[in-house]
């Protein structure tokens, strides 16, 4: 089982239509990286379980629902009287997403640690807002350490979001912190640059592999033996961005599950043809939502090829 650990909230999306003051109507739209990250891996047909903390409001039954539609076990979701996350998206011209967030006393801020992990757990994915805010942040870096001690391969998807990070020197050593503790980074090229650091120095300080996206332009695996695998991307017409870098978070799971490579040691056995055809396979999940659809129904419209590629690539 792959659990993924971290928020769920809805995100507001701008709509064609001008309502009051010329502002766009909002469409509520089921989010978070880790939320949108665990729909892709049930989606995929992987065995996989979501761990965060839901509001019990009528969002926090929508996200819940989006879950078990999606094959996904909630059996470790805890739940609080708390409002749901917020977060208002605006697209830019390229099809780029920004984001303001509501988040002063939600539910998913208050998460506290498991004392164990599900049964049968190989992989645990954390990242994005949940490694940001407090308190819950340092209960989901507990759970890292946690997993990470007892030999689980742990992935980690930063997914920055500079306006939520009250001080950037803190968080920039504080992840560096959480390297010891990562089997897997994978991140944006405009994660990487704000971070200030380069694949091969976070590698020196733990994970056993780490995948950089480009948009269009791909992605590459840096390996500690001093690999550098690169496949381009799948050439869209861009509409939006939202969930396009969860999706490739999950097809890298879900991919790595296939090939019997959720292990520290397994992944840094890989040989290049492996992550040639791993990479191939998560590139084509970095695709933009159209519009009117959630990531969801693109994810869902791509699992047979994709699928059909894991089995016999």
């Amino acid at each position: 089982m792959i659990v993924v650990a971290g928020e769920a909230l809805i995100d507001l999306v701008p709509q064609g239509a001008r309502g009051d003051a010329g502002l766009p109507d909002l469409a509520p739209r089921l989010g978070g990286g880790p939320y949108n990250t665990a729909v892709a891996l049930g989606r995929l047909g992987s065995s996989v379980a979501f761990c965060s903390r839901v509001s019990r409001d009528a969002f926090g039954e929508a996200l819940l629902d989006g879950l078990r539609a999606a094959g996904v076990d909630v059996a470790p979701v805890q739940r609080g009287a708390e409002p749901t996350t917020l977060a208002v998206a605006s697209i830019g011209a390229d099809g780029s997403a920004g984001y303001s967030f509501y988040v002063e006393g939600t539910a998913d801020r208050l998460f506290a640690a498991p004392e164990a992990l599900p049964a049968g757990t190989r992989a645990v994915s954390f990242g994005t807002c949940s490694l940001v805010l407090e308190p819950g942040a340092t209960a989901y870096e507990e759970m890292m350490r946690s997993a990470a001690a007892q030999g689980v391969c742990t992935a980690l998807d930063p997914n920055i979001r500079a306006g939520l990070v009250p001080d950037a020197d803190a968080y920039r050593a504080r992840f560096k912190s959480w390297l010891a503790s990562t089997t897997l980074l994978k991140l944006s090229e405009d994660d990487a640059e704000w971070l200030g650091g380069t694949p091969r120095e976070w590698l020196a300080a733990g994970p056993a592999a780490v995948v950089v996206t480009r948009g269009g332009d791909g992605l590459t695996a840096f390996t500690r033996d001093g690999g550098e695998h690169t496949v381009p991307g799948e050439r869209v017409d861009v509409v939006d961005t939202i969930g396009a870098g969860d999706t490739v978070n999950a097809a890298l799971l879900h991919g790595l599950s296939r090939l019997d490579a959720l292990s520290p040691a397994a992944i840094a056995g890989l040989d290049g043809d492996a992550w040639s055809r791993l990479l191939r396979f998560a590139a084509q999940h970095h695709l933009v939502v159209r519009a009117g659809r959630r990531p969801a129904r693109v994810l869902q419209a791509q699992v047979v090829l994709v699928g059909e590629e894991v089995r016999h690539a």
